[in-house]
């Protein structure tokens, strides 16, 4: 291609150049398999000399379907999204598919809208961590042909794929491992109820302190936040431990608040986990690089990403065949420094 010209080359060119039709050129780039080694080789070498750059745009626009899938989630100001978003677009790169990521504040409203938007761009299907539990617009999406995946949340029809873990159990694994250690006086730190994942942990907690005898009003003294990050975990401090009899191990819904509260801890002169113990949850890369490192819940999240974008795919390739399946990770304690005082910090 002359110096200076705009012009982008188009198979049109590739064909001229290589001496071939502008159907060969386009076997080579969709369909190699179908053309003879030679010809395959001297279009590649068409488009190595004219820096030839396919245009998946225009060609998403003839085939009247587009290359992308969207992710919805309700924030991505935090890590825990970032790990899941990597783990389906690794899935969706080998799959030649592109992501479009989108955030809705945790607002439904604006879900909503995002959805109803990422229909209008035509995206080949959806993968939704919904911030709400009316489903009315996903429904709608459903119903007109997009495929949505629920990601972070068991879904409540049959018919629809899901991914998620099973926060109750996670909830009651964290809680177990600090009565084990000896505490009958456990802070938690949590989020209101339309955080579902929050409610469930809580629900899992409050199952570990019924099974091992305790009662709940007297074991469990809770503050809740309204952001579950960092700055709430720290200011939950002060409430949670005034009084007589403060908890001296303390549960958090997320290791954002957990990482809060050992800040705060130490703003009181409390040594953890001498004084108080701190379980997270997540388990989030900074949590063991943390001193003293943070016992955590484990959850797959770039697994989760990758599984749930499979699902999609199968769903959008075999359409009505399309097996569903709700799939439900079993969550893993991982116990550190924070709440046992003989492992390694």
């Amino acid at each position: 291609m002359p110096a200076g010209t705009t012009n982008r080359p188009n198979s049109r060119d590739v064909a001229r150049h290589a001496g071939v039709s502008v159907g060969t050129v386009s076997n080579v780039l969709n369909k190699p398999e179908l053309v003879a080694s030679e010809t395959r080789a001297k279009v590649e070498a068409a488009i190595g000399d004219l820096g030839f750059v396919r245009n998946r745009s225009a060609r998403q626009l003839r085939m009247g379907r587009s290359q992308t899938v969207g992710l919805l989630v309700g924030s991505i100001r935090g890590p825990y999204f970032s790990e899941v978003a990597a783990g389906v677009e690794r899935r969706l790169t080998e799959a030649e598919l592109s992501l479009t990521l989108s955030s809705c504040d945790r607002d439904a409203e604006t879900e909503r809208r995002l959805l109803v938007q990422l229909e209008e761009q035509g995206v080949r299907g959806i993968l939704l961590a919904p911030s709400s539990d009316d489903f009315t617009a996903m429904n709608q999406l459903r119903s007109r042909g997009t495929p949505v995946v629920l990601l972070d949340l068991p879904s409540p029809y049959p018919d629809q794929c899901s991914v998620a873990s099973d926060d109750v159990k996670g909830g009651a694994m964290a809680a177990a491992h600090l009565i084990e250690m000896g505490h009958r006086r456990i802070g938690l730190v949590t989020a209101g109820a339309a955080f579902h994942q929050a409610v469930e942990r809580r629900a899992g907690l409050h199952q570990a302190v019924e099974a091992a005898g305790l009662d709940v009003k007297t074991t469990v003294r809770e503050v809740t936040v309204v952001t579950p990050g960092a700055q709430a975990g720290e200011a939950a401090v002060p409430q949670l431990m005034a009084g007589s009899n403060p908890p001296t191990a303390v549960m958090c819904i997320n290791d954002l608040l957990a990482l809060g509260v050992l800040r705060g801890l130490r703003a009181q002169g409390l040594q953890v986990p001498d004084d108080v113990a701190v379980v997270g949850y997540d388990d989030l890369e900074f949590s063991s690089m943390l001193s003293p490192s943070l016992t955590s819940v484990r959850r797959p999240k770039a697994e989760f990403g990758s599984r749930a974008a499979a699902l999609l795919l199968d769903e959008i390739e075999h359409g009505q065949s399309h097996l569903h399946e709700q799939v439900l990770f079993t969550p893993e304690l991982v116990v550190r420094s924070s709440s046992d005082p003989a492992r390694t910090p």
